[in-house]
C-alpha cells in the first residue's frame, strides 16, 4: 500500500520506511505527489497536532495520510521545547540553533535534574476521518555537549540510559527499536492490520 507522509523531512521519512517497509508499506512525500501546503499547527498537544496536519492532508489527496508530530520535553524546563520543539529558536528551523538554545537553557542545571523524553503522536486519516492515532514515548537525559553525529534535531544531546549511548551514538536499528517514533510506529503497524490494509493479524 502506499501512504502518504504529512512531511518533506528526508529523515523522518527514512525511519518510517525502515520500519513500515517491512510491512510493505510504500511511504511517499507531499513534493513526490505534486502537494505543497503547510499546515497551521498550533494544537496544544502532539496529538493535536499530528491529526491537524493528517487531516489536512486528506482533504487534498486519495491517498490514506500518516502525519507524525514529535518533539522534546525537557522537565527541568517545564515540558519545553514540547510542541515548540522545532522551533525552539524561532524561524527558519534549524536543528542545530535549537541544540545551541537548549545548552544555553540547561546551563548550570544539576545532572539529578537533567532528566527529558521524547514524545511522538501520530494521526492516520482518509478524507475526512482520523482512523487510527497511536503515540509513543522514550525517557532519557540531556547532555551538556553534544554527542555523534547520526539522527537529527535533539538527538546529539540526548542519552539512552540502558545503552549510554545518545540517540546520535545508536545505529539505526537499534534506535528504531527504542525512540518514539519506533514505538508510535509499532502500534500504528497493528492498526494498519486492524483496518486490513497490511497483511498478519492484530495482536
Amino acid at each position: 500500500m502506499r501512504l502518504l507522509l504529512a512531511s518533506n523531512n528526508a529523515k523522518k521519512r527514512a525511519e518510517l520506511v525502515r520500519i513500515l517497509g517491512r510491512h510493505g508499506v510504500l511511504v511517499v512525500v507531499p513534493a513526490e505527489v505534486g502537494l505543497a501546503i503547510d499546515p497551521v499547527e498550533d494544537g496544544m498537544t502532539f496529538a493535536d497536532n499530528a491529526r491537524k496536519k493528517a487531516l489536512a492532508f486528506a482533504a487534498v489527496t486519495d491517498l490514506p495520510v500518516l502525519a507524525d508530530d514529535s518533539g522534546l520535553a525537557v522537565d527541568a524546563l517545564d515540558g519545553a521545547p514540547g510542541v515548540h520543539s522545532a522551533r525552539f529558536a524561532g524561524e527558519p528551523t534549524d536543528d542545530a540553533r535549537n541544540r545551541r538554545l537548549l545548552l544555553e537553557r540547561m546551563a548550570g542545571v544539576p545532572e539529578g535534574r537533567r532528566s527529558a523524553r521524547f514524545v511522538c503522536a501520530l494521526a492516520l486519516a482518509r478524507g475526512d476521518t482520523v482512523l487510527a492515532e497511536t503515540s509513543g514515548a522514550c525517557e532519557g537525559r540531556i547532555l551538556a555537549a553534544e554527542r555523534g553525529s547520526g539522527g537529527f534535531g535533539y538527538d546529539p544531546l540526548f542519552l539512552d540510559p540502558g545503552s549510554g549511548l545518545t540517540f546520535a551514538e545508536l545505529d539505526s536499528s537499534r534506535k528504531d527499536a527504542l525512540s518514539h517514533r519506533g514505538r508510535a510506529l509499532t502500534h500504528m503497524v497493528e492498526s494498519l492490520r486492524r483496518l486490513g490494509w497490511i497483511e498478519g493479524r492484530a495482536q
